[in-house]
């Protein structure tokens, strides 16, 4: 199992950052060790002063695909779930400087909370309408809609395998909408789709 995941797929979320807006999806890779789930804490790790929440929504991969055909890629997943893209964001800062890739940033252990309960797609009336959000102690951090997705779920499916091999069980970090912010020790985030909660967390 592997854990892709899309960058800078939002207009609002390029902004914050002031980032420049990619022609094509910009990917970059999660190992199985950054997975945390069972609503298990997440763990402030001790290399980083800056660790920023970035919610997202996950496709989860229903069979193995290369070289997919845009208006084929809905029948290669099978369900939607949530995660977050936990960043260390001064690490990442600095590696961009040095114009060094974000693997340390990105990928460190319990660096990807995703929900255990996964939405079957079939139970979505729109898949390019799907709203969904982030509370942090009980306020509103993050909130956005599929739809303004710069790159939708069929375009990221057949361009990332273009290059890499999807397999069954692969998950697919979306990218992530404007609000992301720091987490401090004892913050408690709570992440829905719709109005269904999908996981909930403890930063320790």
């Amino acid at each position: 199992m592997k854990i892709i995941c899309i960058g800078r797929n939002y207009a609002d979320h390029i902004a914050e950052l002031h980032n420049a807006t990619p022609a094509a999806p910009v990917i970059f890779m999660k190992p199985e060790t950054a997975l945390l789930q069972r609503n298990q804490p997440f763990f402030i790790p001790a290399f980083s002063q800056d660790i920023h929440h970035e919610i997202e929504l996950v496709l989860r991969v229903s069979k193995n695909g290369r070289h997919i055909d845009e208006q084929f890629a809905h029948t290669y997943f099978d369900a939607i779930g949530l995660g977050i893209d936990f960043t260390a964001r001064d690490l990442q800062s600095e590696l961009k400087k040095q114009g060094l890739p974000w693997e340390l940033a990105k990928a460190f252990d319990g660096s990807a909370p995703v929900s255990e309960q996964f939405i079957p797609a079939t139970e979505f009336a729109d898949l390019a309408n799907i709203n969904f959000r982030l509370e942090a102690n009980g306020s509103r951090r993050q909130s956005s809609n599929s739809s303004l997705m710069l790159h939708p779920f069929a375009k990221i499916i057949a361009f990332v395998s273009q290059y890499i091999t999807l397999k069954q069980g692969d998950l697919i970090f979306t990218g992530t909408p404007a609000g992301v912010a720091a987490v401090q020790a004892g913050d408690e985030l709570v992440g829905f789709i719709e109005d269904q909660e999908m996981l909930r967390l403890r930063v320790r």
